[in-house]
């Protein structure tokens, strides 16, 4: 089964409610009808009149149970707190009854405790549906527009429609690749309402990004030390990124540790320094301006020594600089390799969600830069540009592995593509 039959269920199968109308229609039933009618209304008047019967002795009967429950059972008081304090601090009352008194403040504080409790956690289809959410509803409210515009399928239709796939950040090569499939599709299944062409339109988007079925979207972690080598330009949530992921690992009972090789901003030292402070890992930091790949050199050794588990690198994002960039991130990678001949296993390059296509222009950058395994994309939940994933797909056949759903420290996961597409289309079928 395909991704898009999994995600939405198979094509419906064509109703036969119409049959079953033309069939009732030739039928002539009227006489059987009318003295049917007459039988069942002189039943049902019969047993309503029953039925008022008795419900009439039940209420008298329950009436009668309330006003002797009511005289026999004691009055029910209800006791402020200001009251029970007042009680409590009076001479008059009895000790035993001040215990009562205490034992039913605490059984009611009790209750609003349980009552205020936070609720269950979100579950990760729950997370990619709030994150998806800006991106889905300005996507759906566009389509929507879209359809409710046109009355026929002409040359017209497939113009808006790929202006509308590229102002939602799927990209010009899939919005072009996706605008000609359907043209065929409309020729094929002889299409010439608008809404005809609404779930096949849905169904090329799923095809886009499925493409051969395989997404290589796990993480390569290795049983002894895993080495992870971030990339991205500065303010793409990079380093937060990685300081929540410190806390994901530990959480799982990993050993880990971060290395700033980011040496020419002390900002960004500092900020991967109180990352490691508040998840309680330790951090490797060189002097102000070393060399990154010295600060590198050591964090790897340390690893070794100490049985790290994963040792995740923060590095550099200065794009504007390419050939020193280059130069920096091939050394850290030949130190990184002195010591660990296979490593790193993962080289993530992150991606700010809300650039849209400029995210997309970045991870061609970096990817002459250097090989890249996988995409963090960050800052989903504040955009609706979540569609660039699709265009990353298509034109650079990177994976998403990781994404960034808020704030939270627990707002990050390994990436899913079911349930990335299931939460940006939903409801658009």
């Amino acid at each position: 089964m395909g991704l898009f039959d999994r995600l939405f269920g198979k094509k419906e199968e064509p109703k036969i409610e119409e049959v079953v109308k033309e069939a009732l229609e030739n039928l002539d039933l009227s006489e059987d009808v009318e003295s049917s009618l007459t039988e069942a209304e002189e039943v049902s008047q019969e047993e309503a009149e029953v039925e008022s019967s008795e419900e009439s002795l039940l209420e008298e009967e329950d009436n009668q149970e309330t006003v002797e429950e009511s005289q026999n059972s004691e009055p029910v008081v209800e006791v402020s707190q200001e009251e029970v304090e007042e009680l409590l601090n009076s001479e008059e009352v009895p000790e035993e009854e001040n215990t009562e008194l205490l034992e039913t403040v605490e059984e009611n504080n009790s209750e609003v405790l349980e009552a205020e409790r936070p609720q269950a956690e979100e579950t990760v289809q729950e997370k990619y549906d709030r994150s998806l959410k800006k991106t889905r509803t300005g996507f759906g409210a566009r389509l929507n527009a879209f359809f409710a515009n046109f009355r026929s399928v002409d040359e017209e239709f497939f113009e808006e429609l790929e202006e509308l796939l590229i102002m939602s950040d799927v990209g010009v090569q899939v919005a072009s690749n996706l605008t000609d499939e359907l043209r065929y599709e409309a020729k094929l299944e002889n299409a010439k309402k608008p809404d005809a062409l609404r779930r096949v339109i849905i169904e090329k988007l799923v095809e886009l990004y499925e493409k051969d079925g395989s997404y290589d979207e796990s993480i390569h972690f290795q049983d002894g030390l895993t080495v992870m080598l971030f990339v991205g330009v500065n303010g793409v949530g990079k380093t937060t990124s990685i300081g929540k992921l410190a806390h994901r690992y530990k959480q799982a009972g990993k050993k880990v540790m971060l290395v700033a090789a980011d040496t020419f901003r002390a900002g960004a030292v500092a900020q991967l320094a109180e990352w490691g402070r508040r998840v309680d890992v330790p951090v490797v930091t060189g002097p102000e301006k070393a060399d990154p790949a010295s600060v590198v050199f050591d964090g790897m050794e340390r690893a070794v020594a100490e049985g790290i588990d994963i040792l995740m690198i923060d590095t550099a994002g200065r794009l504007q600089n390419k050939d020193n960039l280059m130069a920096e991130l091939e050394k850290i990678g030949r130190i990184i390799k002195r010591v660990v001949p296979e490593a790193p296993h993962e080289t993530f390059l992150a991606l700010d969600a809300s650039t849209g296509q400029n995210a997309l222009v970045q991870a061609k950058e970096f990817s002459k830069i250097t090989p890249l395994t996988g995409i963090v994309l960050t800052k989903i939940d504040g955009t609706a540009r979540g569609g660039v994933v699709l265009a990353i797909r298509e034109e650079l056949n990177i994976p998403v592995k990781l994404i960034g759903f808020g704030e939270k420290i627990d707002d990050i996961g390994e990436f899913n593509s079911e349930n990335f597409m299931k939460g940006l289309l939903e409801g658009l079928i």
